[in-house]
């Protein structure tokens, strides 16, 4: 009878345990990780009840395609969303200031800045039409958000066309955000009690009072990936392994740098499978590895290692076509990896043909080429001295008793001779 009452109560408890506040941090560049990241935290808060869902922001900018996404996301959230640019020194920049101007609060730390958000080409070409359509396309992004969340539309606009930037007291005084907050317990106590209109239009009265925070953090399996898909680690990655694959095929049974080079090249490839990626670049990273093969095998006095240095290093930096410079293969990583890569590639190839071009020395192989005596004359059979053993001979001329003999091959016990000049 009492134990129905008593499960009742512990649902409950639960319920209310779970009316928590969520933080949430993103530190990086805006891509998909991020979105998978901020999504999942968004669900987690509406199945917890949560009262509020903090993300505390700091990034350079991103991908659009992800920005809207992450936009999108917390537009349609069942729960508040503030979005905090915060500790001091951090930014939103670009797709970071889209974020910031669609959060339910939008707060900044003191000696943060946001803004600069006017798109930039991948390849960082365009003619002006096309530029001027994509300029248009995100102010007017821009504009809705501003205006449907009440904030400065003209301003919010001038950081698209103008990439004009904003200290934290710039954006407060234009109403580009709602609060410069030193750090979370603060704007907690500044956001309690506060009545905020969602971007559907309905009013939300904030009760943070005795609220737990609650840490929302990435999974193992998340924070590797994000890891991967840093363009720096994709490129080291999959240069890593092209050299173990091609160590392999040029030593074949060694397994163990197929191996590793195998699960490089497939995590290389999940990462750049999701960045902006350039793939013909691959083929300059292909092309790198048959001119050290080439190198190796001809003497080109430096000239082929040279240009495969040169086709790593182009196909490095052009590899992942970033908005920023934090999207894209640095020139500093790509000389640190192609250079030193170049030269174990050229020296591997070196050992390899060396040990192709030796010739073996052991067994009934290596008798041929040596030289011996004819211990008795040969006209057609007979018997020689070599190697420091007695071996029945065959030869097509006449050799006579003394005279000095090369074996040219090896039929079983007997071995065929010439007349040695």
């Amino acid at each position: 009878m009492h134990r129905p009452i008593l499960l009742i109560a512990l649902l409950l408890l639960a319920t209310v345990a779970h009316a928590d506040i969520l933080h949430v941090t993103v530190d990086d560049v805006i891509h998909p990780l991020s979105d998978e990241f901020i999504g999942r935290a968004l669900d987690e808060a509406a199945k917890r009840n949560a009262k509020l869902v903090v993300l505390e922001l700091r990034t350079p900018g991103g991908l659009e395609t992800s920005m809207r996404a992450i936009i999108e996301k917390i537009l349609r959230s069942k729960v508040p969303v503030v979005v905090y640019v915060a500790p001091g020194g951090s930014r939103a920049a670009s797709a970071g200031f889209f974020i910031l101007l669609s959060a339910d609060i939008a707060a900044m730390a003191p000696g943060t800045n946001t803004g600069a958000a006017h798109p930039v080409f991948l390849d960082g070409k365009a003619d002006d039409m096309l530029m001027k359509k994509a300029q248009n396309d995100s102010a007017a992004f821009i504009r809705s958000i501003a205006q449907r969340r009440g904030r400065n539309v003209a301003m919010a606009e001038s950081g698209v066309r103008d990439a004009r930037s904003f200290s934290e007291d710039e954006a407060l005084q234009q109403k580009l955000i709602d609060v410069v907050a030193p750090d979370l317990g603060s704007l907690l106590r500044w956001a309690d009690g506060k009545t905020i209109r969602r971007f559907n239009g309905t009013q939300v009265k904030l009760v943070l009072t005795g609220e737990t925070v609650t840490k929302y953090t990435m999974t193992p399996r998340q924070k590797l990936l994000s890891w991967i898909m840093n363009p720096n680690v994709a490129f080291i990655l999959l240069s890593l392994g092209m050299l173990g694959l091609w160590a392999e095929f040029n030593h074949p049974g060694t397994i163990l740098p197929g191996v590793v080079g195998l699960i490089a090249i497939l995590l290389a490839v999940f990462a750049l499978n999701l960045l902006p990626t350039r793939f013909a670049a691959v083929a300059l990273l292909l092309a790198a590895f048959a001119l050290f093969a080439l190198e190796a095998k001809f003497t080109s006095y430096g000239i082929l290692g040279t240009g495969g240095v040169i086709c790593m290093i182009l196909g490095g930096v052009l590899l992942v076509d970033g908005p920023i410079p934090e999207l894209r293969v640095s020139l500093t990583t790509a000389l640190a990896v192609s250079l030193p890569l170049g030269a174990i590639a050229v020296f591997l190839m070196m050992l390899v043909l060396r040990a192709t071009k030796h010739r073996v020395s052991t067994g009934t192989e290596g008798m041929i080429g040596e030289i011996g005596v004819a211990r008795t004359p040969i006209d057609g059979e007979g018997k020689v001295f070599v190697h420091g053993e007695l071996w029945n001979a065959r030869a097509r001329d006449t050799i006579e008793l003394g005279a000095r003999v090369r074996v040219a091959a090896v039929d079983g016990l007997r071995v065929i001779v010439e007349r040695a000049e």
